[in-house]
């Protein structure tokens, strides 16, 4: 792959860590489960060696559109090219609400039919160290690293996987109106149930958008061009920690703000002034649970 403009991303989060989200259905960046953990998922940094989890169609010649549901944090990308139109959604259930920690992806072909590829390719700690994949069977597949105190992840599917030495891979063929669903989780907390990942992926779809349509209409600002000041308010409550109540400067780090430049800080920690502008403008909004848990968390 190749590098993907800043401004070609969107983010997803859950009140414990965001992913970034490419128009080319890459996520090439999420610390995992947590802001503060080591990243899984590092290919804006490096595309050969940090891993990525891409779903899109084979199609040439696609355009691609980014979206997200009204006053929600739910991602739509929609692939649009001569063979029909297709979307991926993306979103990730919050912390509030599901116990465990869960990474939702669900395409569904809307007009014509689409070969899709799907490559997970997860890097643990940084892309410093291995990890070995074991199939659980056609639809689960569990990568962990050596170390003892190593993370696990599974994924599922409502597909057929295989392993592609120790990355997961998948090919597949949808009509208009057909879907799949992929579901990466830490397995190491206690998670919801997902026995059924297509019922799972279809009522945490649900949940998680009337949380967000529930928080945004707790806003008190009516005025001017609100759709996208809750755009902001949005994105600003994903920067906080359902955990501790902390707001991140942002969820990556690395990133110079130009190549080869100096500012390349690990912005994944509380930084006071930004954060203090952060809870001034919640408080305009309304937002007083969050200022109250950011100074007593």
């Amino acid at each position: 792959m190749s590098y993907q403009p800043i401004e070609n991303y969107a983010i997803i989060g859950d009140l414990n860590t965001v992913a970034l989200v490419g128009q080319n259905g890459s996520i090439d960046f999420m610390c995992f489960p947590d802001f503060d953990s080591p990243t899984l998922f590092a290919a804006l940094l490096d595309d050969r060696k940090g891993g990525s989890f891409s779903l899109s169609p084979e199609s040439t010649g696609t355009k691609h559109k980014q979206l997200y549901i009204p006053d929600t944090n739910v991602l739509i990308t929609r692939f649009l090219s001569p063979d029909g139109v297709a979307e991926l959604t993306d979103f990730m259930p919050v912390e509030e609400m599901y116990g465990g920690k869960e990474l939702v992806r669900r395409v569904t072909c809307i007009q014509g039919a689409f070969t899709f590829q799907m490559t997970c390719c997860p890097r643990f700690d940084y892309a410093r160290t291995p990890h070995k994949a074991r199939q659980e069977g056609p639809f689960e597949i569990i990568f962990n690293t050596a170390e003892d105190e190593g993370i696990s992840v599974r994924l599922k599917s409502t597909v057929p996987m295989t392993l592609s030495g120790d990355d997961a891979v998948a090919t597949f063929t949808l009509g208009k109106g057909q879907k799949a669903d992929f579901l990466l989780e830490h397995i190491d907390c206690s998670s919801a149930a997902t026995d059924n990942l297509e019922d799972f992926t279809t009522q945490s779809l649900f949940d998680t958008m009337a949380y967000w349509k529930s928080w945004v209409e707790k806003s008190n600002y009516h005025g001017r061009w609100r759709e996208t000041v809750n755009r902001s308010a949005l994105c600003l409550k994903l920067m906080t920690s359902y955990q501790y109540g902390s707001i991140v400067a942002s969820p990556t780090f690395g990133l110079p703000e130009e190549i080869g430049g100096e500012r390349n800080w690990d912005y994944r920690y509380t930084w006071i002034r930004d954060a203090s502008f952060t809870v001034y403008t919640l408080l305009k909004l309304g937002y007083r649970r969050e200022a109250r848990e950011f100074i007593t968390g």
